[in-house]
């Protein structure tokens, strides 16, 4: 097979990014978050190595007790954790979101920063989380989140071999228009849960298939 040049490989991915917009539509931010950047901060981070809908099940308890930015930055350790210990890695996610509640507070005058640089200042934050917030929160695209599900469909979809998420990530900003940036993660976040799943991918009803190197035929 001859090799996929630069231009096909990029029209390639935007006729993807066409499919799978026709496909899931615009559905909603998978977090709960009220329009609140500080909330979206904070579900993004605790979502790390569980689901959004187990996170979505502690926010309102966390909000509840602590309603505020200042509430957050003075919990107690214990009692937060409590609270997040259905979502596991409960104590070093109670440390960050108080740290970061904190960094927010004595950093950023109680605002939460609008590029991916200043927000990975914030303990816990790292880029694929800020990027989210760019993204989901301020309607900026800086980057695309690079998590384990654009990873993953990145490399199967023949649109990257790199071997980091901030070579995928920087792979995948060089196929997009910048404007596509902000779209990317949650469409193909939703394609890796709901279609292209790690177990058992649905090739036979892809709406890519065609154009995915990777497509088992005869599933």
């Amino acid at each position: 097979m001859a090799r996929e040049t630069k231009t096909a490989k990029r029209l390639r991915a935007q006729e993807i990014g066409r499919r799978l917009e026709q496909h899931f539509g615009q559905r909603p931010c998978p977090l709960h978050f009220d329009g609140d950047p500080f909330k979206l901060t904070i579900a993004t981070l605790l979502s790390a190595q569980t689901t959004d809908a187990r996170v979505n099940e502690v926010t309102p308890l966390l909000w509840e007790k602590y309603p505020s930015i200042e509430a957050l930055a003075n919990a107690v350790p214990y009692e937060l954790e409590d609270i997040l210990r259905p979502i596991g890695f409960y104590h070093v996610k109670a440390q960050n979101c108080i740290r970061c509640a904190q960094t927010v507070i004595d950093a950023f005058d109680g605002v939460v920063p609008h590029t991916i640089a200043d927000l990975c200042k914030l303990p816990g934050v790292g880029r694929k989380t800020a990027n989210v917030v760019m993204a989901e929160g301020f309607g900026i695209a800086e980057g695309i989140a690079v998590d384990t599900h654009v990873f993953r469909v990145a490399h199967l979809l023949g649109l990257s071999k790199g071997e980091t998420p901030e070579q995928v990530e920087k792979d995948l900003c060089s196929l997009y228009p910048k404007e596509e940036w902000l779209h990317v993660n949650r469409r193909w976040v939703l394609f890796g849960r709901e279609v292209c799943i790690a177990r058992r991918p649905r090739c036979s009803s892809c709406p890519v298939q065609d154009l995915c190197p990777s497509a088992r035929m005869d599933n």
